[in-house]
């Protein structure tokens, strides 16, 4: 990464701070398009496309980071909480079974406990 790159990412994650996903979008344009292979930058990107909606883009971007490292447990909570935004709960139950079982911080088992709650209400 260049340096202009790399103050890019920064740029990026602290606008992904500040809850401004679009705008972190548009930082990380240059970035994906010089090191959008790095597992950081992908994860990066599916926060910003989660944080604004894009569920499927979000999706894409998480699946690359576990392609490329299957233990990532954030990225796997990440994809998770993805899966649960599209209603996919039966998806989302196995990613996040892994990311518990991978790292059982509070925020992991509470989204957990919420899609098996949903789908013992719905029936699933």
């Amino acid at each position: 990464m260049t340096d202009s790159t790399f103050d890019a990412f920064r740029k990026a994650e602290a606008l992904l701070a500040q809850r401004r996903p679009l705008d972190a979008l548009r930082e990380l344009k240059q970035v994906l398009a010089e090191a959008g292979e790095a597992p950081s930058v992908q994860l990066l990107a599916g926060r910003a496309y989660l944080g604004s909606a894009q569920l499927n883009r979000a999706e894409e971007a998480f699946r690359k980071v576990l392609d490329l490292d299957p233990s990532d447990h954030y990225a796997r909570f990440a994809l998770g909480k993805t899966l649960q935004r599209q209603n996919r709960l039966t998806e989302a139950i196995a990613q996040l079974r892994m990311a518990v079982a991978m790292n059982p911080s509070p925020e992991y088992q509470e989204a957990l406990g919420e899609v098996r709650a949903r789908l013992a209400v719905e029936g699933g």
